[in-house]
């Protein structure tokens, strides 16, 4: 992997950190303090960290600009990441293994799978 691939990885870790410290921040604030449902504040807090990683990942991770092509691109691979890190935690969780596996498997798996297809499809 040259420099320019390696630089778009660390941004593109770094844009999913601060977007899930951001979902999450959005997802506590709205159940502590507005009394919100979980499955309503996540919901909206999936909403808000997607329109964030959108932006980080279109200008900071992958150099890019804003284009109805790549908007609807990057929600159907966020949509695929959901479905994947669902599927992955199930399997997970079918083969025996407790949450903390299922979470670090879900780590493994889904970045890599979510970063080549921003790659070489969102950003084509």
């Amino acid at each position: 992997m040259n420099r320019a691939e390696r630089i778009k990885v660390l941004r593109f870790g770094v844009s999913g950190l601060l977007a899930t410290g951001l979902h999450a921040a959005v997802a506590m604030t709205l159940i502590m303090r507005a009394g919100t449902q979980p499955a309503l504040a996540n919901a909206l807090a999936f909403a808000c960290s997607t329109g964030i990683s959108y932006l980080m990942n279109t200008f900071w991770s992958f150099s890019s600009f804003p284009a109805l092509a790549n908007v609807w691109r990057f929600a159907t691979v966020s949509l695929g990441g959901l479905t994947l890190t669902a599927l992955v935690a199930h399997a997970t969780e079918l083969a025996g293994g407790g949450p903390g596996l299922g979470i670090a498997m879900v780590v493994c798996v889904v970045p890599p799978v979510t970063f080549i297809a921003h790659r070489w499809w969102t950003y084509r």
